[in-house]
């Protein structure tokens, strides 16, 4: 069966491990409530839905407070389902169901960075910077000549860069701190400080 949490990127440090020094992200995971479960024979598929950050029930709009208090359950800024993962409606997840995982997964969304040109989106080398060439930074030509007539699919070109669901996968659990919920994996995850993040084993 699937282990998972929610969590928030806390920043990156490092801390020695016998003589070496490693670098770590924190991470604040959880405790999660279980607020919802679907199962196969009712829903098709086994998961239990997850709430993460407690809100204030003023902060809710009416269709999400009338979910919340039907369930009798307190509202949740976060709420994320993991599939084929066991529990019960109202049960508590904390950091400890780790405690045996010696990797997780980490999902979140990676950091926004807007409207990139080609060099910085896709590593184009560019054009000459000296005898006043001006495109030093422009991706030159993108198509043929009358055959075929048009620009292929999948053209790298200027474009949106970043804010996309990223997983990294066989992430080194370092060291596990369940008084302060905190979990110190190995290198980076994706997403700015205080992103939300999904962790799995």
């Amino acid at each position: 069966m699937a282990k998972g949490i929610l969590g928030l990127k806390i920043g990156m440090t490092s801390i020695y491990v016998e003589d070496t020094l490693i670098p770590v992200t924190v991470i604040q995971a959880g405790p999660c409530t279980v607020v919802d479960k679907k199962t196969k024979d009712k829903n098709g598929y086994d998961a239990i839905a997850l709430g993460f950050v407690e809100l204030k029930p003023n902060k809710l709009n009416k269709p999400l407070s009338g979910v919340f208090s039907k369930k009798n359950l307190k509202p949740f800024r976060f709420v994320k389902e993991i599939r084929d993962a066991q529990g019960e409606v109202g049960d508590l997840i904390t950091v400890d169901i780790f405690k045996d995982e010696k990797y997780v997964k980490v999902t979140g969304t990676s950091i926004g960075k807007g409207f990139q040109g080609v060099v910085k989106r896709w590593g184009f080398g560019g054009w000459p910077r000296t005898h006043g060439h001006e495109a030093e930074r422009r991706p030159g030509s993108i198509g043929q000549r009358a055959v075929p007539g048009r620009v292929f699919k999948g053209m790298k070109m200027a474009g949106h860069m970043g804010s996309e669901t990223v997983t990294i996968r066989n992430l080194e659990i370092v060291k596990i701190i369940p008084e302060k919920n905190l979990l110190l994996v190995k290198s980076s995850v994706p997403g700015p400080d205080k992103g939300l993040l999904l962790i799995r084993a």
